[in-house]
């Protein structure tokens, strides 16, 4: 293993932001205990008739701070639903969540077959001030393991960026994982999962950065630019 993910594992000693941990925030714990179900189902059950979208994130992605029917991921269901696209979203995020705890567990999340990933993850790494190479290292190894696995997968990196507090330089280097990973490995960039949300106190909670529902359905707006055309292909 090299450096950057020793020095992106160990970060995660750091108390996750916000009051939330991995697997204590009662948010993060249900969505993580409908995925476990759902590859229950999967496992028992014959051939699903959908198409599978695995979202891997971080408690934006699960939820957090709003009900399961206001989130993003859900949110898409219905876009997909009412666009008569025979997809499941399939949501294994967990509150809390850095890129080195998703490359930890991607081979154990994609257990069940998925034809859409989608990575929402790295928003904990740079507010914890994770070196970007680390982060970017961890990415690229999610992708790689998804792609030995199911060589047809189709890949959705989302970008994040950093508060002004972070620092320019930091801020400049973080920023630019994502674009980088996103050509370097020839997958779909969403450019700014939180583009009119982040930082907007009409489209956030109080914190500042988990969306509310309005921020919610501004980031699905974001997200199904993309997804959109990867589904449809």
């Amino acid at each position: 293993m090299s450096r950057s993910n020793d020095a992106a594992i160990r970060s995660e000693s750091v108390p996750p932001l916000g009051g939330e941990s991995s697997l204590q925030s009662p948010i993060g714990t249900t969505r993580f205990l409908h995925f476990l179900l759902f590859l229950f189902i999967s496992f028992n059950s014959p051939a699903a008739e959908f198409k599978t979208i695995v979202l891997l994130g971080d408690s934006i992605g699960a939820g957090y701070g709003v009900d399961e029917e206001q989130s993003f991921a859900a949110i898409i269901q219905r876009k997909l639903a009412a666009a008569n696209l025979d997809y499941k979203v399939v949501n294994a995020s967990v509150s809390g969540d850095t890129t080195a705890s998703g490359l930890r567990r991607i081979n154990w999340v994609l257990k069940r077959e998925a034809d859409v990933l989608l990575i929402e993850l790295g928003g904990n790494d740079g507010l914890r001030g994770i070196k970007p190479d680390a982060t970017k290292t961890n990415i690229e190894g999610i992708i790689d393991r998804a792609r030995k696995k199911y060589p047809k997968i189709q890949i959705i990196l989302a970008g994040m960026q950093m508060p002004g507090n972070m620092g320019k330089v930091y801020n400049d280097e973080y920023r630019a994982v994502f674009p980088s990973v996103a050509q370097n490995r020839n997958i779909d960039l969403i450019p700014f999962l939180l583009e009119g949300v982040g930082a907007d106190p009409e489209m956030n909670q109080p914190d500042l950065i988990h969306p509310n529902p309005k921020g919610h359905e501004r980031v699905a707006d974001n997200v199904w630019a993309v997804l959109e055309k990867v589904v449809t292909k």
